[in-house]
Parts: C-alpha cells; sequence; structure tokens
C-alpha cells in the first residue's frame, strides 16, 4: 500500500499535539501547583477531610467547581478566534478573568489560581511565540488583574491549535491530580489508593467537563462553603505545608 505523506503528516502533527498537551499538564510543569492546596490543608488539619471521605469529596469538587472552571476554560479557549481585534480581545481577557475572580470568594482561592495561571502563561510563552498570549499578559499587568489557571490554559490550548473538548478534559485531570497529590502529604494516602481514587474520577472529570460544555457563563457558579472557608482559614493555621 502506497503512503500518502499528507496523511502521514496529519498524522503526526496530531500526536504531537497530544504530547504537548500532556506536557501543559504535567505536574513538573514549573507553574508552582506543589505549593497550594485551594484550602485542603485547613479541612485536614481540622479532620473535617479524612482519607476515606476523598473520593466523595473529589467527586462534589468536580461536580461544583470543576465544572465552571471547565466553562472558564472553554470561553477562554474560543476568546482567540472571537474578537475582532487586538484591544477587543485584550478588553474581552480582562473581563473574563476578573468575572472568574468574582465567582472565587476566597482571597485565597484568588490568588493561588492566579498565581499558576499567570506562571502558566509565562511558561508557554517560554516554549511558543503566541503574541495573542502576550498581548493577554501585558493586558492583565496594565489593568492589574489576575490571569486564572483555567483561563490561561484554555487560551493556550486555542492558541497552540489542541482540540477544545480535550483542553477541558486535560485540565480537569490535571486539577485533581493535584489535589489528591496534595492530599498525599495531608493524609493516610498511600500511591495506590491515591492512583485508584484518581482513576475511578475519569467518569466524573468526563461529566465536569461536559457540563462546562453545556452552559454559559452566566450559568457558571460554584457552591462549596465548606472549601472556602478552609481557604480562608489556612493563613490561621499553626503550621503549613502549602501557601494556600
Amino acid at each position: 500500500m502506497d503512503r500518502n505523506p499528507a496523511n502521514e503528516a496529519l498524522l503526526q502533527a496530531r500526536v504531537v499535539a497530544d504530547l504537548r498537551l500532556l506536557h501543559l499538564a504535567d505536574s513538573a510543569l514549573p507553574i508552582g501547583a506543589l505549593a497550594h492546596s485551594f484550602g485542603l490543608e485547613s479541612l485536614t488539619s481540622s479532620e473535617v477531610l479524612t482519607a476515606r471521605d476523598l473520593p466523595d469529596f473529589l467527586q462534589s469538587y468536580l461536580e461544583e467547581a470543576g465544572t465552571m472552571e471547565a466553562v472558564f476554560c472553554k470561553e477562554a479557549f474560543r476568546l482567540a478566534g472571537a474578537a475582532a481585534s487586538e484591544n477587543a480581545f485584550a478588553a474581552s481577557w480582562v473581563a473574563l478573568n476578573n468575572l472568574l475572580s468574582a465567582r472565587k470568594p476566597a482571597r485565597e482561592s484568588r490568588a493561588g489560581s492566579a498565581s499558576l495561571g499567570g506562571n502558566f502563561l509565562q511558561v508557554v510563552l517560554n516554549l511558543a511565540d503566541l503574541s495573542l498570549a502576550r498581548t493577554a499578559v501585558d493586558a492583565s499587568k496594565r489593568s492589574a488583574s489576575p490571569v486564572h489557571h483555567s483561563t490561561a490554559f484554555g487560551l493556550a490550548g486555542s492558541l497552540l491549535g489542541f482540540a477544545e473538548d480535550r483542553v477541558a478534559l486535560v485540565y480537569l485531570h490535571q486539577s485533581v491530580a493535584s489535589l489528591v497529590s496534595s492530599c498525599q502529604r495531608l493524609l493516610p494516602l498511600g500511591q495506590s489508593e491515591a492512583a485508584r481514587i484518581l482513576w475511578n474520577l475519569k467518569p466524573a472529570i468526563i461529566d465536569a467537563a461536559n457540563r462546562g460544555a453545556a452552559c454559559t457563563l452566566d450559568d457558571a457558579y460554584c457552591f462549596m462553603p465548606l472549601l472556602d472557608w478552609s481557604a480562608m482559614e489556612h493563613p490561621a493555621l499553626n503550621t503549613r505545608l502549602f501557601i494556600s
């Protein structure tokens, strides 16, 4: 059978894209994710969250926070191709991130998300020459507005040519994997059990991504008062392993 160079080139491009998407979701990416628990440290310190509770907790997290973050990831992905001009994009980018900030009542959670998002875009800019990503960074700096992790991931995914549905899925997967990793340092949670929990959460990740794809920004909300409270309580802990 004759080989089709065009098909082979397309397949090669898809494989490279998949590998690059995995790269951006890797826990070893230097964005500071290992320094944040997003309130889990307070929950475990007060014994509200135990290793036995973790699967149900993460399921609820995906249903609430995961769906909301998927919405904003999707909106940022689409923003790159929707703006009529660079100035229009910059204004929409800042407004989108400010809207997500308003959905995060805990200052610590807002700051953690913004830290990861800003670092993420800087890493992406070091890897690829993306002028619109530079515009986003500059616009956020000028307006002193945050760059959230989910919006940064969505924007980068769009600019790098990844499929929209895969970007949201991978973002949610790495977010939950990061929380499980935090719990391994906070709870008696071994590697095998941590792997099992993350393995069993795959359908919930897909559900959250699908709900996010079907929602508009007006529908995007998150009701997890216990997690918000725990994030606010984190600075008062006597000893801390994490920044948030």
